[in-house]
This record gives C-alpha cells, structure tokens and sequence, in this order.
C-alpha cells in the first residue's frame, strides 16, 4: 500500500507543509508559518516572489492574520521591522460566496520600494461599512471600489490623516507610524488605528444627560396637555 513504510504521509510537493520544513526556506521570512493556519505562508511565498525592483503584492485575509498571536505575531513582527507592509484595507463582511466573515487586503511593497511618504508606516483604510447588497451577498459598487483607490492615493499630514482638498470627505483612513504599532504590539486590528468617527460621538454620560433632559421637557409638555384636556371637560387620560 503507498506510504505503508511510513507513519507520517509525506507532504504534497508546494504545500506549505512540504516547503516550510524548517526555517532555511528563504520565503520563511520570521520563521515558519503554523500548520494551523497556512495564511501567513502564503503571505511569505507572495513576498518572496515579488520583482525586488518595484514587486507590490494584495492578499486578501481574514481578519485573524492582523492580530493572532504565537508564530504568526513572530512573522508580523519581521514583515513590520522590514518595513514590507504598506496597507491594510478594511473590507465588508460577506462578500464572498465561500465566506460570511469580514475580510482585509493587504498591500506588500518589495524591500526598499516604499514610497519616501510611506516609509516607516502603514496605512490603514476602513471599507467595511461600504457595500450595497445583493441577493446572496455585498458587493463593492464601482462608487466604493473608487473611494477606496482614492484613500490609497491620498497624501497625509503630520497626525496621519488624509488631506482632502475638495472638503467632500471620503473612507477613514489613517497613515500610522510603525513606532505606534509597535507600541501595540504589533496588533495591526482596524480599530486600534480608527476610530470609525469615535470622536464625533458623545460618551455615554452625555447620553444619559440629554436623555433625562428630554424626559424632563416630555413630562411638562404632557403636564400642559393633561391640564388642557381637563378645564375642556374631557376626562380619562392617565399620565
């Protein structure tokens, strides 16, 4: 019977099982990728094969590759301080047929090919509230395709935030510093980086302030028309 002589079946030439065998692999960049989960191999296998002229590499990833721990955080760590990684972009969840769950592109740059804007940093993009449904599914309109490709082209100033000269806003996005990811451990989550209008919102103190306004000026304004409806003779309302 084929393998009987072993007890370990030998891998499928090309997997990553087969080809991450140790960490001599020149494309283990920040050693070797788990067997669990072959997502950061195929990251280290679309770097490697990148032109080291002008190579830029999208990968579309599940949302666990910017934060999972272990040897994934090891790769992460490696991929950063190499300065490799110039985008994460945010995307809808259930685009995909195969897929419900929320997913990121990942733009890779050759070694030594940013941008002078980019370097020591990445850009963070937040797409994930751009979508218009379709029977089974999301989709990106050209509309938020275009939007996305506009926000990737942005120039940025000295807090990270996207210049817009023609004031019309756009996608959240924000140019962060690889001193701040380190400062977070190398997490590269969305929402460390944006805070989808977080700002503009009022704390929850505010909230319960107006609230208790608002009731105050119902509870007047039924007074008035309780008293209304009395010296008019009409009865049976309870407040």
């Amino acid at each position: 019977m084929p393998g009987a002589h072993s007890s370990t079946p030998s891998p499928r030439p090309g997997s990553p099982a087969s080809s991450r065998s140790s960490n001599n692999d020149p494309r283990a960049i920040g050693g070797v990728a788990p067997q669990s989960s072959a997502d950061w191999a195929f990251v280290q296998h679309m770097i490697a094969s990148m032109d080291p002229k002008k190579g830029r590499a999208g990968v579309v990833l599940p949302h666990g590759v910017l934060f999972r721990g272990g040897q994934e955080a090891a790769i992460r760590r490696r991929v950063l301080d190499d300065n490799l990684l110039e985008a994460v972009i945010g995307l809808p969840a259930n685009l995909f047929y195969s897929t419900s769950i929320p997913t990121a592109i990942l733009v890779f740059r050759a070694p030594g090919t940013k941008t002078l804007e980019r370097q020591e940093g990445v850009l963070f993009i937040d797409a994930s509230k751009r979508f218009a449904k379709a029977k089974n599914r999301n989709i990106l309109t050209d509309a938020d395709i275009a939007d996305i490709v506009t926000a990737y082209h942005s120039k940025f100033d000295a807090d990270g935030n996207p210049v817009d000269p023609d004031g019309e806003g756009g996608l959240a996005a924000r140019f962060v510093p690889t001193t701040e990811i380190v400062g977070n451990g190398y997490d590269l989550n969305i929402g460390r980086y944006i805070k989808q209008a977080a700002a503009e919102q009022e704390d929850l103190s505010t909230l319960i302030d107006a609230y208790n306004i608002a009731r105050a000026e119902r509870q007047k304004t039924e007074q008035r028309m309780l008293a209304v409806l009395a010296a008019a003779g009409i009865e049976g309302f309870d407040e």
